[in-house]
């Protein structure tokens, strides 16, 4: 079996802590690196939770940070993720700072030409950077997977901005800009895929990560209901993250997208072309609908084993 090449540029963040359990457990997925950024918390925060993630999940990718801010200034730190970016979960994990995400990036891509995928969680500042050092990276990136953007639904970080792409609309139009096949995972699609307590029901009682997913979760739900009024856990990376395991499984359109960076009013938003008519100049394959029951019974299974 012919394994996808990939690369987890992420902010753990319990949705990117569910994400990165999911492609662990899914045998047709190898992981070349797991990258962080700022973004849920600090890049301490971040990078801690990821070396505690390749723990528990007994990978053996290496890890290494990256930015601490965005292209233009200090990132602003999420909520929603408590603290430390893992409400619910205490580890000793320090996070030992590299600061050479972009160079790894780049390494890896020049290792592994047109076979690596980069899985986008958090803020694209890491890509970003990476492409302004080697122009010739995404002409041999194989694609672009980005949970990020609301295109028809409200934004979470501002009226019309989804948070991920609002900490930095700039990197964001950067990747957008570039040839590289891309698949965004947006708002919309993850408000309609929450995962329930109720829904752990169905991992198996000897399972190793099902109290380590209720401590996570529980506490979770409480802080999207206090900042985000919705009910359940909206898991938006594992979404993202279960495209590469099942991408069938989604209804998708091609769009032409930019990212606003400009607007008093709209900076950060993910901007389409959803007329019927004119000329198309589609850049993105846009996630618009995914069968819940089964991406939570293919979620939880995995996780079970």
């Amino acid at each position: 079996m012919t394994k996808q090449k990939i690369i987890i540029d992420t902010d753990p963040g319990v949705d990117d802590a569910i994400a990165i359990m999911l492609l662990a457990k899914t045998e047709s997925i190898d992981i070349q690196a797991i990258t962080t950024v700022a973004g849920n918390s600090s890049i301490q925060n971040t990078t801690a939770n990821a070396e505690y993630l390749k723990d528990l999940l007994s990978l053996n990718c290496p890890i290494y940070s990256g930015a601490t801010e965005s292209l233009t200034g200090p990132f602003i730190e999420g909520q929603v993720h408590g603290v430390t970016g893992l409400t619910g979960i205490t580890h000793s994990f320090q996070g030992n700072l590299t600061n050479n995400a972009a160079e790894k990036i780049i390494e890896i891509v020049n290792t592994f030409p047109n076979e690596i995928t980069v899985l986008c969680l958090g803020p694209q500042t890491n890509l970003a950077q990476a492409i302004q050092k080697d122009p010739t990276l995404p002409s041999k990136i194989k694609q672009i997977v980005i949970m990020g953007g609301a295109i028809q639904s409200p934004g979470n970080k501002s009226w019309v901005a989804e948070f991920n792409i609002f900490l930095d609309p700039e990197a964001a139009a950067n990747v957008f800009n570039t040839p590289t096949p891309k698949v965004l995972v947006p708002l919309e699609i993850c408000y309609k895929t929450p995962l329930f307590v109720t829904d752990l029901k169905q991992m198996t009682d000897d399972s190793k990560l099902k109290p380590i997913l209720t401590s996570l979760v529980m506490p979770y739900i409480k802080l999207l209901s206090q900042f985000e009024g919705v009910d359940g856990a909206i898991i938006y990376d594992a979404l993202a993250a279960y495209y590469l395991v099942n991408p069938a499984s989604f209804t998708t359109k091609e769009l032409e997208i930019k990212i606003e960076t400009k607007g008093e009013f709209t900076r950060g938003m993910s901007v389409a072309d959803l007329r019927t008519w004119g000329e198309k100049n589609p850049n993105t394959t846009v996630a618009t609908a995914l069968n819940r029951d089964l991406f939570i019974q293919d979620l939880l299974s995995s996780l079970s084993k």
